[in-house]
């Protein structure tokens, strides 16, 4: 039977130090937004050598079917404009190579 082995990484200065950090995944406490008409939650992590932000968030959706899903695509369309505006470009992280998903051509 394989065992996986992972280097463990030291804990950083803004990580919880609690179960939330693994042995190589280390999070900070969660900031929330939640005043303002749904929750969002903004997560530090650190995974490895390469540090990420974790967003999630729980908006309430409309009743009608119609709205709930112009919410959906509106969401998902500034969850994008988020994105590119935020994320660093992946060629541009050292020591990341791309990886196609599997079955899939890359682009």
């Amino acid at each position: 039977m394989a065992r996986l082995q992972r280097a463990e990484t030291p804990h950083t200065t803004w990580c919880t130090r609690d179960h939330r950090c693994g042995v190589a995944e280390h999070r900070s406490a969660d900031l929330t937004a939640d005043e303002i008409g749904g929750r969002a939650w903004l997560t530090r992590v650190r995974a490895g050598d390469v540090e990420y932000i974790e967003l999630r968030a729980r908006i309430p959706l409309h009743r009608t079917e119609n709205v709930a899903r112009w919410q959906l695509a509106t969401a998902l369309t500034l969850m994008r404009e988020l994105l590119a505006e935020v994320a660093p470009r992946l060629a541009g992280l050292a020591g990341r190579e791309q990886r196609p998903a599997i079955g899939r051509r890359a682009a």
